[in-house]
């Protein structure tokens, strides 16, 4: 055909394979273990019982705790009551930590202090845990989720556990179920819990509600000093610390430790009876760390004399079970049928000036 000599082994009726056909090549090479596929299927499909999961975390075991930490933070309801059922199983061992809230302007260097911190802490010997609160969009509520990333040394330690946590528009920027995971974190044996924050602003008494220590980070050389942060956030700070004092902005740094220090006396005195400092500290050098968390401890000791350490605590649990209340009702209410509609209804008729948000809130708590 088309000139071209034929193959004399090629039969008349066959047509002639061409250039882009597929020859059969080498087979797959056998797994050395015929059993990996098999036991890859098992463990995609295991699941744990809650009696299983408590006793992981209460053993230490960082996965399961990650698993349970995970069913805390879903929405799904039969997850729920499976975190619950945890929950309930390990609440007695938790509570032996000494809880620490950083928060601090973006761009402060919450990540590079953690680690350093967070490394420091772990050279004493002791068990660390890091809830790090990812901002979430507020239209995608999607988030980067990139803490663990940024605390890559912190991250390989046996003795460290960094969560990531989306903050999912909650308010200050802390994950809803912030509170469930510190005891889980508790549980399985972390006695030094740190909460990372998204950042300032008035939300973060959110973060101070479930907390001992609250650390406030700021920087020096960054415009005014004291009208760069709300007063609010300063009241509720056990300690500041002007971060990344080294180099060239030492001196700035030292500058704006005199100007918080002068404001710290302005406030009146802390229920907690402590006096609030403010210290410099260089995350990235290692710098102040150590002075930092002997505060902290020496922080401890004075409110546990005192007993406000534990009456604080006794404080925060009432209001995690009224805030948790207040969500029970709501997701209530919003469940009753047509009452959606109705809310639908009565933002439109505010939002064209037929009604008031009193009048209509009374119409639907009437309803």
């Amino acid at each position: 055909m088309n000139g071209e000599p034929r193959n004399s082994d090629q039969p008349l009726d066959e047509t002639p394979p061409s250039a882009l056909h597929v020859m059969p090549g080498v087979s797959d090479v056998p797994s050395l273990n015929p059993y990996v596929a098999e036991q890859r299927k098992f463990q995609k499909k295991r699941i744990y019982t809650p009696e299983e999961l408590a006793e992981g975390i209460l053993s230490g075991n960082r996965t399961l705790l990650s698993k349970a930490i995970t069913l805390v933070e879903s929405n799904r309801e039969d997850h729920n009551e499976i975190a619950q059922s945890i929950l309930e199983k390990v609440l007695p061992s938790s509570g032996k930590s000494i809880r620490i809230g950083i928060t601090g302007v973006p761009g402060v260097g919450k990540s590079t202090f953690i680690e350093g911190f967070g490394n420091h802490i772990l050279s004493l010997g002791r068990k660390l845990a890091v809830l790090a609160i990812d901002p979430s969009s507020q239209l995608t509520h999607g988030s980067i989720l990139g803490d663990k990333t940024r605390m890559e040394s912190l991250a390989k330690s046996e003795n460290a556990f960094i969560r990531p946590s989306p903050s999912s528009g909650s308010l200050g920027g802390v994950a809803r179920k912030t509170r469930e995971s510190i005891y889980l974190c508790e549980a399985a044996g972390f006695d030094t819990i740190i909460i990372e924050t998204v950042g300032v602003g008035q939300s973060e008494t959110q973060v101070h509600s479930m907390v001992d220590f609250f650390l406030l980070l700021m920087l020096a050389g960054a415009g005014d000093e004291l009208q760069g942060i709300k007063r609010g956030i300063m009241e509720m700070a056990d300690l500041i610390a002007i971060n990344k004092a080294d180099g060239k902005n030492e001196p700035y740094a030292t500058r704006a430790k005199a100007e918080y220090e002068s404001a710290l006396h302005l406030f009146p005195p802390a229920a907690s009876g402590w006096m609030p400092r403010a210290v410099t500290c260089s995350g990235q050098y290692g710098k102040g760390i150590d002075e930092i968390w002997n505060l902290a401890l020496d922080y401890q000791r004075h409110t546990t004399k005192s007993g406000y350490f534990q009456k604080n605590r006794e404080e925060q649990i009432t209001l995690w079970f009224r805030e948790t209340l207040k969500e029970a009702i709501l997701d209530q209410f919003l469940e009753r049928e047509g009452m959606r509609d109705r809310i639908h209804l009565a933002e439109s008729k505010i939002g064209q000036g037929k009604s008031s948000v009193i009048q209509e809130i009374k119409g639907l708590l009437k309803t």
